[in-house]
């Protein structure tokens, strides 16, 4: 079992520790997993005291043996908040896999520029704020200075955020000079219905440049797999602009209290979002090749 508990910080479940391929359509050639965690455990990988949650070990090895199960190239490692801002497990492992890993990085602002080119040199194509889950990171009010610094990088922006929150942040976010992405399709309730303001400002954002991660449908729903009531958010999102939509699994799949989803049953929720197959298989490829600059060879 994990340690470190906190009566505040709840346990979270395991993931499916076997994977298949979706049931509903065959994966395209390198394929993208645009969003996953990996979690060690204290001493050697310490937890924040404040998090949200106390999660199971999520190693590198389990992570690359869940995309050759799917079906997946490449991942995308997104810097999980337990960890705060020490990203030590994640740039060692993508530098292990530099072939077939890039990472989003949650860096402090104090960092001397070698940090940063480590960073860059080991993979980072982003950096991202988490407005959502306590443990450590970046906030909102220094978005101006991580904007700049993800300019100075060369690397993008990525926001968890409810969407509701969109809607007073919109005018901010419309000024940042890097490339925006919004995790998990807003987080917004399925219940709330597309016309609900945030989820709306979220639409007009992407249609005006930014790019959406259609993921996290489990996060959003009142349902089980397939999640039939996240189909409308996921087709406006597509709608709005289709080249900067990206597929994550979100594996481990922490702090989610319900059923455990299995990534196949994931992405076949991602087909019945989008049955078009060139279009899906642009989102889990070309799409995802350009944001985090993978670069397939046959």
């Amino acid at each position: 079992m994990p340690n470190q508990v906190s009566h505040d910080a709840p346990f979270c479940a395991r993931p499916p520790s076997t994977q298949t391929r979706p049931g509903t359509f065959a994966m395209p050639a390198h394929a993208v997993d645009a969003h996953a965690h990996l979690i060690g455990v204290p001493p050697r990988h310490p937890w924040m005291p404040d998090r949200a949650y106390t999660p199971y070990e999520a190693t590198a090895q389990a992570y690359l043996r869940m995309l050759d199960e799917v079906g997946c190239a490449f991942g995308v490692l997104v810097q999980v908040s337990v960890h705060g801002q020490d990203n030590t497990l994640m740039l060692d492992t993508m530098r292990a896999h530099g072939d077939r890993l890039r990472g989003v990085v949650v860096p402090s602002l104090s960092l001397a520029d070698a940090d940063y080119q480590a960073m860059n040199d080991a993979g980072a194509v982003g950096m991202r704020i988490n407005a959502m889950h306590a443990g450590g990171g970046i906030s909102f009010d220094q978005l101006d200075e991580y904007d700049a610094l993800a300019c100075d990088w060369g690397w993008h922006l990525q926001m968890l955020v409810d969407a509701r929150q969109l809607v007073e942040l919109a005018p901010r976010l419309s000024r940042l000079r890097s490339t925006l992405v919004i995790d998990h399709m807003g987080h917004v309730p399925a219940a709330s219905g597309v016309e609900t303001p945030g989820f709306t400002t979220l639409v007009d954002m992407v249609r005006d440049g930014a790019w959406v991660k259609l993921s996290g449908a489990y996060r959003m729903s009142e349902a089980e797999p397939p999640y039939r009531d996240t189909t409308a958010f996921a087709q406006r999102l597509v709608d709005a602009a289709r080249e900067r939509c990206v597929w994550g699994s979100d594996w481990p799949h922490v702090a989610h209290w319900r059923t455990m989803p299995t990534v196949a049953q994931l992405l076949d929720t991602l087909a019945l979002w989008v049955p078009d197959a060139p279009t899906r298989d642009a989102i889990l490829t070309t799409n995802a090749h350009t944001l985090y600059r993978f670069t397939p060879h046959d």
